[in-house]
């Protein structure tokens, strides 16, 4: 039975902090669909926070690849004084990015609804 307690009190700890991820998220990174992120990413920094595989089997025409995995060491690479609309995959990556780059100061940014497994637009592929 303390078990059971213990395993309660575990699930409602992680559904917490999910929902607090959650809404923090919400605050910080605005969240275009694509006809809003289509009408101001080339305007702006558009990251690619994939893995560079997957960058490279197709791409928004235009973006740069920094994955998440990286975005530590190179976030001096995106300016803070410009917008920043990033996407991955399926927009929980570029959720976490949003929150890494909230914290290291920067502050006009958006996120593509979805990630890239949503775009309709142009898309670019490297070759082989």
């Amino acid at each position: 039975m303390e078990g059971l307690y213990i395993l309660l009190v575990i699930i409602g700890a992680v559904i917490i902090y999910s929902l607090i991820t959650f809404f923090y998220q919400k605050r910080i990174v605005n969240t275009l669909n694509e006809e809003e992120f289509r009408a101001g990413y080339r305007k702006a920094q558009l990251i690619d926070v994939r893995e560079a595989n997957e960058f490279d089997n197709g791409h928004i025409l235009g973006a740069r690849n920094i994955p998440l995995s990286q975005l530590k060491m190179r976030k001096k690479e995106i300016r803070q004084d410009q917008p920043v609309y990033l996407y991955c995959q399926s927009g929980l990556r570029s959720g976490r990015a949003a929150q890494m780059l909230r914290r290291n100061g920067y502050r006009d940014l958006h996120q593509l609804q979805g990630g890239f497994k949503k775009w309709t637009g142009k898309i670019k592929t490297k070759k082989k």
